[in-house]
């Protein structure tokens, strides 16, 4: 199997990070190397980072961060991840990239699954994995959670766009298919588990406007590059607990 590297970004994610970093250790295919990129996290997210044996770079709002961790990286395959995933199937990496090798894929992802027993949290989620699987690569659809790439399409289509400050994933798979012609896919027989903490903070409702909101944006105005949908990056304590 190629080698390739996980890029994660963070900040502020002392809670989560050790979660997805100890799922990695225990998978049967192991990458080449891990890379946070930091936003400047004030909590110990860097030293859980090291103590794991992460290389820890600066990083910034999600663009910028997946940008450098992928300039940073050494390898021609890239994974990119959000810090409160977890891969709970020790197979995950193992499946995921023996797949996106055989459907020679440039740009793929997965279906994702919520870490909550909520009966909304899993219909949403379920209905979320339909949408896009529909779409397909007609108008693709990439979650941050979890984006497999080759480092020569990223570099080719010119990564995340950093002006983008909502929905900067799904644009990137977008661009990358429509503009560059790479091959955009689902990966078969795995899903990632994801925390659904910006639902409890924000609330079902709110979020599930949001993103509806978001995806209209998107597909009859373009990609959303001013504040209009609040996005914030990073949970700090105090956030947390209010």
């Amino acid at each position: 199997m190629p080698p390739f590297s996980i890029v994660i970004i963070t900040k502020n994610e002392e809670e989560y990070l050790p979660i997805l970093l100890e799922s990695i250790k225990y998978q049967t295919l192991q990458p080449h190397e891990i890379i946070v990129a930091d936003a400047g996290s004030t909590d110990a997210t860097p030293q859980i980072a090291q103590k794991y044996g992460a290389r820890l770079i600066p990083g910034g709002m999600p663009s910028k961060g997946r940008n450098a961790g992928a300039q940073a990286s050494t390898t021609d395959n890239l994974l990119f991840l959000d810090s409160d995933v977890e891969l709970k199937d020790p197979k995950f990496l193992e499946k995921a990239w023996q797949d996106f090798h055989e459907q020679e894929f440039d740009v793929a992802t997965v279906d994702v699954d919520p870490k909550s027993s909520n009966w909304w949290d899993w219909l949403s989620h379920k209905l979320y994995n339909r949408y896009v699987r529909l779409w397909g690569a007609r108008h693709p659809h990439a979650p941050g959670f979890c984006i497999l790439a080759r480092k020569k399409m990223h570099e080719r289509s010119g990564g995340f766009d950093e002006l983008i400050v909502f929905c900067e994933d799904h644009e990137y798979a977008h661009r990358a298919v429509k503009k560059h012609g790479a091959k955009f896919g689902f990966i078969k027989n795995v899903s990632v588990p994801v925390s659904v903490r910006r639902m409890d903070r924000d609330g079902r409702l709110n979020i599930a406007v949001k993103y509806l909101l978001g995806e209209l944006h998107f597909l009859f105005l373009g990609p959303i590059r001013d504040e209009k949908f609040k996005y914030t990056f990073g949970y700090e304590k105090h956030k947390r607990e209010k």
